[in-house]
């Protein structure tokens, strides 16, 4: 018989768990030249963190940019259709383009990442994704956001609508403090 505490039954360590990811939430504006200037930090913390940091697109619409919100519904039918983040960078990269061509911009960044353009343009007549984008904008709001791009991470909120001026330092700072932790 043998003693259940003997060096001969103690099962082998198993590897730890990976720590679930840090989670970066960016609130954004598609029409938005700030956001646009942000992807170069965005990009960075992607390569720096790869699976460790979860970027998360979050929309908040500003009224003074015509074509912000159906820009929202379209990079959420591209999320659906499994290119979220690449249409976004895609569509922040012609945001004067989008504010003098409107939509048709939408449909061509579609149809240039091989999207099923017909379902974009559908979903931006049915309105398939309105409630998701109302619902961000009123979280967004709720917290605090005034103006894009604005980071959550940590529970703390970066505003980038003033000054992008550091943030990204600010972000690898928290997320390496949440990683280590």
């Amino acid at each position: 018989m043998t003693d259940s505490h003997s060096p001969d039954s103690v099962p082998a360590s198993t590897p730890a768990a990976p720590a679930a990811p840090v989670v970066l939430e960016v609130w954004c504006e598609l029409q938005c030249p700030d956001c646009h200037s942000a992807l170069d930090d965005v990009r960075a913390l992607r390569a720096r963190y790869g699976d460790r940091l979860d970027i998360v697109l979050r929309h908040f619409p500003l009224e003074k940019h015509k074509h912000a919100f159906a820009a929202a519904q379209a990079a959420e039918e591209a999320a659906e259709q499994g290119q979220g983040w690449p249409y976004a960078e895609a569509v922040l990269a012609r945001t004067a383009e989008l504010a003098t061509r409107g939509e048709a911009v939408l449909l061509d960044v579609a149809r240039e990442l091989g999207l099923d353009v017909e379902e974009i343009d559908t979903a931006l007549v049915d309105g398939r994704h309105i409630l998701i984008v109302d619902a961000d904008q009123a979280e967004g709001k709720a917290i605090g956001v005034t103006g894009t791009p604005t980071y959550v991470i940590g529970g703390e909120r970066l505003d980038g609508g003033k000054s992008q001026e550091g943030l990204r330092a600010r972000v690898e700072e928290i997320a390496d403090r949440l990683l280590a932790g």
